[in-house]
């Protein structure tokens, strides 16, 4: 099968089953002149770093019902837009989210730059979110590769270098069939493509308009690729937090601005380290000299490690936390959440 052939069967593949999402405009409209809203794209593919797009799909439509444009974004208080984030994870994205709102609405009027080069200009956008924005958005060819993409180049080709080494071959592989035709609407076809027929697991191969030509099917594994370097082990770590309340209310503090978490509202907590903290050590490194009372554990899995998070109670006051009410602790992020609610479920 041709390079030309192989797009013409995935594009007419793509007009047909396109999936309907909260931020695409859709082939069809796309070809009766419907251009795509640059900052809709932008804020998707934000958030489909690594979230799903059930998962991705309600933040998205809440940032946009509430900041209908970038330049809102932008001219939002940081607070709001983190406690908006919670729950998507990765929160240095919402960072990266605002800087480069800001900028857009600082140095070019609230207009996205259109073309990739202008938009990799831009703090917080990377390589990938610039490529897709640029296609997407402004229909110009770029080559847009996600893990979606990745795993339908590995297959198309049976490439046998596992990732990450075999990163750069799968961006030359689709490279090759990037053109000036319907640039935006082919690499949302490659997009749904590896999203709902060349999925992970149990690859719908009998439904693929390009099977044809897919060397990994040939192999009869299909599903072995793309291939994988072995993980190494997770760590694991120990930490407390602390759930103060006072009355109806729970003490909070700002997480620094750079780090895991940045810049969150979140629980008081000790140190996050290999080894467990004994009662003593817990209750020394409280926020305060209180009754404190162990409430038990939570497990919370990050990129890079798990973590097991004692958790401690105590009513009454201490230095620098900020009090909120329990009816607004949905803003934290999902761990400290979570952890919130094993201290309070005894008091609800």
């Amino acid at each position: 099968m041709t390079p030309d052939t192989l797009r013409a069967r995935l594009l007419a593949w793509y007009d047909a089953q396109a999936r309907d999402l909260a931020w695409r405009v859709g082939p069809a409209d796309g070809q009766a002149g419907v251009r795509q809203d640059p900052y809709r794209v932008w804020l998707s593919e934000v958030m489909l770093q690594q979230t799903t797009v059930p998962h991705a799909t309600p933040y998205f439509l809440k940032f946009t019902a509430r900041w209908p444009t970038v330049s809102d974004l932008a001219a939002e208080e940081d607070g709001e837009v983190m406690a908006a984030w919670a729950g998507l994870g990765y929160y240095a994205r919402a960072r990266n989210l605002l800087a480069c709102a800001r900028a857009v609405a600082r140095d070019h009027g609230g207009v996205f730059p259109d073309t990739e080069e202008g938009l990799r200009a831009l703090p917080g956008l990377g390589p990938y979110t610039a490529a897709a924005v640029a296609a997407i958005a402004f229909d110009r060819p770029a080559n847009v590769v996600d893990g979606n993409v990745e795993r339908v180049m590995a297959r198309l080709h049976a490439v046998e270098t596992p990732l990450p080494d075999g990163k750069p071959q799968l961006k030359a592989h689709a490279l090759a069939l990037v053109r000036d035709d319907r640039p935006g609407d082919w690499a949302q076809a490659l997009m749904d493509l590896g999203a709902t027929i060349c999925r992970p697991k149990s690859p719908l191969c009998d439904r693929c308009p390009i099977a044809e030509a897919c060397a990994g099917l040939a192999t009869g594994a299909p599903e072995t690729y793309p291939r994988k370097t072995k993980k190494a082990e997770r760590p694991h770590r120990h930490g407390v937090a602390y759930v103060l309340t006072r009355g109806d209310q729970v003490g909070l503090v700002r997480r620094p601005p750079k780090g895991l978490l940045g810049g969150m509202l979140a629980l008081p907590t000790s140190d996050w380290r290999p080894a467990a903290w004994s009662d003593a050590e817990a209750r020394a490194a409280a926020p305060a000299a209180l009754d404190w009372r162990d409430l038990g554990e939570v497990e919370h899995v990050f990129t890079h490690f798990s973590l097991t998070l004692r958790v401690f109670r105590a009513e009454g006051e201490a230095a620098n936390v900020i009090w909120s009410p329990r009816r607004d602790l949905d803003g934290l992020p999902s761990l400290f959440l979570k952890a919130a609610k094993a201290g309070l479920t005894q008091l609800i």
